[in-house]
């Protein structure tokens, strides 16, 4: 028996397509205790102007849709900028045309109706699975790299602070208060950390308590 990790569906987003206004609801309702962010959408048209205004993780598309389906949708993502974005299909035992169809497209899985919340979760986790752990190997070598630019331990520690609260597009907000209330040091050092991170351009000030890592600045590094 395999032992999955559902936790860790917490850091990942996901669009679901559904024309079934109440199913939409409803599984959408279970998701979002699960994911970081759900994003419902009752027509493709809808999907797509997801996919352009949010980070989407894994899609989770119906087949049967009134008036398209979800293969339609998946030979437009395959066209498109989202083409690498792994998709789930939902389909009914007498949508099997359709379902060869989307093999043929590569889908990264499928679930057949009614929809069961484990085989759900379990297959989303299973996608996701070597997504973080290619993030979590990544962001303990940026902390490898970032802290090898350091000595004091107490900046060693506002490193793995900064880095244990980036979001997704890389960027923290915080403040030298902020840093100071979780972590003993004078703000002369906090001072000086930054400026030598912002020097190397590993960390740079974007707005307001808003600053930006930059991963690129490693690996010159």
């Amino acid at each position: 028996m395999i032992n999955r990790n559902i936790n860790i569906l917490n850091n990942f987003n996901i669009l679901y397509l559904e024309d079934d206004v109440e199913l939409l609801k409803q599984t959408k309702d279970v998701l979002d205790d699960f994911m970081l962010e759900v994003f419902g959408a009752s027509s493709i048209e809808e999907s797509m102007k997801v996919l352009e205004s949010e980070h989407i993780d894994v899609i989770l598309s119906d087949i049967l849709l009134k008036g398209e389906n979800g293969v339609d949708f998946l030979k437009s993502l395959k066209e498109s900028p989202y083409a690498d974005i792994p998709t789930v299909l939902i389909t009914a035992h007498t949508e099997t045309s359709y379902l060869l169809e989307a093999i043929k497209l590569k889908v990264a899985n499928y679930i057949v109706k009614p929809i069961n919340l484990k085989e759900l979760l379990n297959t989303i986790h299973d996608i996701v699975l070597p997504i973080n752990q290619h993030k979590e190997a990544q962001k303990s070598n940026n902390l490898i790299k970032t802290i090898s630019e350091v000595t004091d331990g107490k900046q060693v520690e506002v490193i793995k602070y900064i880095m244990s609260n980036l979001n997704d597009s890389d960027e923290v907000n915080t403040s030298y208060s902020e840093i100071m209330s979780h972590i003993d040091i004078s703000k002369p050092t906090l001072v000086k950390l930054f400026k030598k991170l912002s020097e190397k351009n590993i960390l740079t000030n974007i707005s307001h308590k808003k600053y930006r890592f930059h991963q690129d600045s490693l690996d010159s590094l």
